[in-house]
């Protein structure tokens, strides 16, 4: 299930690209806090780190060069080594605190692609398939997909269960995302995270904005 590079939405002007990119991190930072947070996770340290973008350089450079991104925030990072070097560690039983981490780390992953990919569609009048996981390929989502495949192949021994569990977490994904008091809180970060070129945002910061 690993995706293609095909889509029907049109590339984004510079401007558009650095407010996308906002909105993608501020998803991904709306996820480690609000995700975690509603589904009692242990609360984690992280911020968002910036610097200007040079708007005169072609778009499809302008990602890597560009403005911001979350630094730190992994549940996984904080699991027991002997029970990462497992495997097969996740099962099929009722989930238990470190399957819970992994999902959610999973999730927020997810959040931030999907969070770029509502406020394009919201921009431009169209509706966004959740379904397919090629588009967030468009979104800035590349990265984040090889993040969640790695965690799959590493962790779930099963390929056909590593399908499912992949169209779970992105139906989680969007629900967090299309939930109305998740989606003014991205839209909340989003502007602040525009409105505050080359500073960086601390994880204060970030959840004073959130829970406001």
């Amino acid at each position: 299930m690993k995706p293609n590079h095909d889509s029907n939405f049109s590339s984004p002007t510079n401007a558009d690209l650095v407010t996308q990119i906002a909105f993608h991190e501020a998803g991904h930072a709306a996820g480690i806090y609000l995700y975690n947070k509603q589904k009692r996770l242990p609360a984690l340290f992280f911020d968002i780190q910036q610097h200007a973008a040079a708007l005169d350089k072609p778009f499809t450079m302008q990602r890597d060069a560009f403005i911001a991104h979350v630094e730190g925030g992994y549940l996984i990072d904080n699991l027991p080594i002997d029970l990462l070097e497992s495997a097969s560690f996740y099962s099929d039983v009722p989930i238990d605190p470190y399957q819970a981490s992994f999902e959610a780390d999973m999730v927020n992953l997810l959040v931030g692609a999907l969070a770029e990919a509502k406020h394009v569609a919201l921009r431009d009048g169209l509706v966004f398939d959740v379904s397919n996981v090629a588009t967030l390929q468009v979104f800035g989502g590349a990265s984040d997909l090889d993040k969640v495949y790695g965690y799959l192949e590493r962790f779930v021994a099963n390929p056909k269960q590593r399908e499912i569990l992949l169209i779970n977490l992105l139906a989680k994904a969007w629900a967090f995302v299309n939930t109305p008091s998740n989606w003014q809180a991205i839209e909340r970060l989003a502007e602040i995270i525009l409105a505050n070129p080359e500073q960086t945002i601390s994880s204060e910061m970030v959840i004073a904005v959130l829970d406001t």
